[in-house]
């Protein structure tokens, strides 16, 4: 199975020049926790809820601040012609429960989420495995970053 027959194809996204307020609230708005980040139509980073908590908010930065001053610049994403099982490796590897679908040219055409695949015909065991990766505790994630 590949990843354009689960992914969300109508997927939020905000601009790097847009501030950690707005991406707040439009997170709230549409019930989500991660936003793809654009510029000129590329994906250039993605912000998470807990992106705006820890690097913001616990540094005290404005949330008039230009959110690409906290967004994750290094993305992991794939494409959709992408099986499933290299995607749950892909995450697993990274860390991340939801990655962002681009196109050849790096445009965003979706996005998947680990939640996505529990349905489908990837073996579970794949998904629980996937899962562990995912909430394994490293020194990097431990830390809580400075921004200045």
């Amino acid at each position: 199975m590949k990843v354009r027959d689960v992914m969300t194809t109508s997927v939020d996204s905000i601009e790097s020049a847009d501030t950690i307020a707005y991406a707040a609230r439009r997170m709230a708005e549409d019930d989500v926790g991660i936003l793809p980040i654009l510029s000129s139509g590329e994906l250039v980073g993605v912000i998470t809820d807990r992106d705006i908590a820890v690097r913001a908010v616990a540094n005290g930065i404005r949330t008039s601040t230009p959110i690409h001053r906290i967004m994750s610049e290094s993305v992991a994403a794939c494409a959709p012609d992408d099986d499933l099982e290299t995607v749950l490796l892909l995450m697993a590897r990274q860390q991340i429960r939801r990655m962002p679908v681009c196109d050849d040219r790096g445009r965003l055409v979706g996005i998947v989420a680990l939640a996505d695949l529990v349905d489908q015909d990837v073996v579970k065991k794949e998904i629980a495995g996937t899962l562990a990766d995912i909430c394994e505790a490293t020194v990097l994630r431990s830390r809580v970053p400075t921004f200045a």
